[in-house]
């Protein structure tokens, strides 16, 4: 498997980016959604989690 280092850089400045837009925008807002995300259950975590893996894999897919 030959890896595209350009493309994979790439990739991951994409995830940084958006990654850091909800902290600069609006570092409450993002205080109050952690602290709404530790009440949740863990089942509901798992769930969130695979439903955006589920997504990812989806998008990488449809590309």
């Amino acid at each position: 498997m030959n890896v595209n280092w350009h493309d994979l850089f790439n990739a991951l400045a994409l995830v940084l980016i958006l990654e850091g837009l909800l902290p600069f925008a609006s570092p409450s807002r993002l205080k109050q959604t952690y602290a709404q995300l530790l009440n949740l259950p863990d089942k509901t975590l798992r769930s969130i989690g695979l439903a955006s893996v589920i997504a990812g894999i989806l998008l990488l897919f449809v590309i």
